[in-house]
């Protein structure tokens, strides 16, 4: 009982160093990798390439749940996800190189082509973005080579005989006279299973058993030439696995821990010093005033009900669903984009003076992500300002298809890999179409797509609403699925009309009385006609309408509701101004937005 007690007790003061090995190589690997990153690019950081990867990957009905469930906090699961993947990788690298040095020093290698191939196989990939990876992968080799080889025995394996009291040394050729015990274990020493560790690799030496024993009965010398004197009985000997020093591997370990912490601190600062730049670029910026400035809101276009939706949504609360692990820090100064593509007759390549220096429109306009479930907060209204886009296009000689024009689909494409197709024909129909560069009074939020955006009226963010962008190309829908419509969701999406309980919030618990129930109905470039409201499947109320600016707006509605004692539901459903009133029937958001009425359970008391 008591030997394998202490075969256990050596394996694990073994295994718990080695697996730490494993983690301490991963983050040497992402520190260099997020040093050789910051000269790069930010985006060939191996999480942010592979995070990208996985997106690209993961199923609808997950991406779905992701958002539903985590909301704008989905990418900061998925990084954690990641990075706790990674970390039961690099442990069982550990293990694996405890076992062959060789093996767990391809599996660390492995990490770093594997970041390299994912990085180049991105949709905005280039062969740079393979550096980081690759020398994360060099730093990770070199770390579990190091500490791995720290976890040697000091000295080598010595043989027991388990009838004496204790081990002697492999090559004693002496007994003890007169049967007098040998000499006990040194305190030091532990009686183990593990496999004696070759010069190479450390893998276990030849003629052992499975457990790393080596046993032979014998009344001379072993078979293989190893003394253990003559005896007039059989002994059975068994080799004792010598101790690692300690110090050494805490001295190796220290070491790496902090190179790699340096090697990180350096890339944090060389990244954050990259982004103060463009935000103080930024900041500097000026909007110019527009040429055609938004009309002053209609008087009562916010009704100001407590808890409800304001009419124009603050730049910070402003939703964002996107694909970017990492929001892009671009500056403007350097900022170009090209229209091209079927039907260009004058290929275009614009920076962002050149925008700035043009007649710009002021429009407010609601945006809808086609993720949004019926009652969710993925809407949103802001004041934007920009260059008419029909305009640009007419420019660069481009007709839509109702006047001849070869190209029904326009391609825009971020700096981030993302590609959306907007129907030609609905971005030159008139509507206030345009390439955004200023929110609500500034310019846009990096988040919400500086220094450029797409803004297209009546379409679901999806197929209209590029952040970051920096291309647009003419072509058709049979020639290219953008990114998208690659993962099945539809080509074409117009927005869809909805209406949302915003006050009093579901599962509320409220006072009987006069309660002002409020909330906001959106039907983009159609526009709201009317806002109904009913209470436990009753008669529809006809809720007061707010004004509103244009058609391209939410509308705010509001009913006072007598509410008396118990558990009731309230319901909402908007009619647009064409005469369709939404639909009950719910339906997921793929492939083309949600449908239903939002209804909320609350409590009066």
């Amino acid at each position: 009982m008591a030997s394998t007690a202490g075969r256990g007790a050596a394996r694990w003061a073994r295994r718990v160093p080695a697996a730490l090995s494993g983690i301490l190589a991963a983050v040497a690997a992402l520190a260099t990798a997020e040093l050789c990153a910051a000269l790069v690019r930010p985006e060939a950081r191996p999480v942010t390439a592979v995070g990208g990867a996985v997106i690209d990957r993961t199923p609808i009905a997950v991406k779905d749940w992701a958002i539903r469930t985590f909301g704008s906090a989905d990418k900061l699961v998925l990084q954690i996800g990641i990075l706790t993947l990674l970390a039961l990788f690099a442990m069982a690298i550990g293990l694996l190189a405890l076992r062959s040095l060789r093996l767990g020093a391809a599996g660390a290698a492995c990490f770093g082509v594997f970041g390299a191939v994912t990085a180049t196989g991105r949709p905005e990939g280039s062969a740079p973005d393979a550096v980081p990876s690759l020398v994360g992968g060099v730093a990770a080799v070199a770390v579990i080579v190091v500490l791995i080889r720290a976890l040697r025995p000091v000295t080598g394996p010595v043989l027991v005989a388990p009838d004496a009291a204790g081990p002697r040394p492999a090559g004693d050729g002496g007994g003890e006279p007169g049967g007098a015990a040998r000499p006990s274990v040194p305190a030091d020493h532990e009686e183990s299973a593990e496999p004696a560790p070759s010069p190479e690799d450390g893998t276990q030496e030849d003629g052992t058993d499975a457990d790393g024993t080596r046993q032979s009965t014998r009344g001379g010398p072993a078979p293989d030439g190893e003394g253990v004197g003559t005896t007039s009985s059989p002994v059975t000997t068994r080799r004792v696995l010598a101790p690692f020093d300690r110090r050494r591997f805490l001295r190796a370990a220290s070491v790496a821990a902090a190179a790699s912490a340096g090697a990180g601190l350096v890339g944090q600062r060389l990244l954050r010093s990259g982004d103060a730049e463009a935000e103080a670029a930024r900041e500097a910026l000026t909007i110019p005033r527009p040429t055609d400035p938004a009309a002053p809101l209609p008087p009562g276009a916010d009704l100001e009900v407590d808890g409800l939706s304001s009419f124009t949504t603050p730049n910070k609360d402003f939703y964002r669903v996107d694909t970017a692990l990492r929001v892009p820090r671009l500056d403007a100064t350097t900022w170009r984009m090209r229209i091209h593509g079927r039907g260009v007759e004058r290929e275009l390549e614009l920076d962002y003076r050149d925008l700035l220096d043009r007649e710009l429109i002021e429009r407010d306009i609601t945006l809808t992500c086609v993720s949004n479930q019926v009652g969710g907060p993925y809407v949103g209204n802001a004041r934007w300002i920009g260059v008419p886009l029909a305009e640009l296009l007419r420019e660069a000689g481009v007709r839509p298809p109702s006047e001849g024009g070869p190209a029904d689909q326009l391609v825009a494409r971020s700096v981030e890999g993302m590609t959306l197709g907007s129907p030609v024909e609905t971005v030159m129909d008139g509507r206030d179409a345009m390439l955004a560069v200023g929110m609500n009074g500034e310019p846009l939020p990096f988040r919400n797509g500086f220094p450029v955006r797409m803004v297209v009226p009546g379409l679901y963010g999806y197929v209209s609403a590029c952040k970051w962008l920096s291309e647009l190309e003419l072509t058709t829908f049979d020639d290219f699925d953008v990114y998208w419509v690659e993962r099945d969701w539809a080509a074409e999406a117009p927005v869809k009309t909805q209406s949302r309980i915003d006050t009093p919030r579901g599962f509320a618990t409220i006072g009987a009385g006069t309660v002002p129930v409020a909330g906001v109905a959106w039907a983009q470039h159609t526009g709201i006609e009317r806002v109904e409201v009913r209470v436990d499947g009753g008669e529809w109320q006809e809720a007061q309408l707010a004004p509103a600016p244009s058609e391209d707006t939410w509308r705010q509605w509001r009913w006072d509701w007598e509410a008396e004692a118990g558990s009731h539901r309230l319901e909402v459903r908007a009619t647009d101004r064409s005469g369709e009133t939404q639909t009950e029937e719910r339906v997921g958001t793929v492939p083309d937005g949600a449908t239903g009425w939002h209804s909320a359970v609350v409590t009066v008391e």
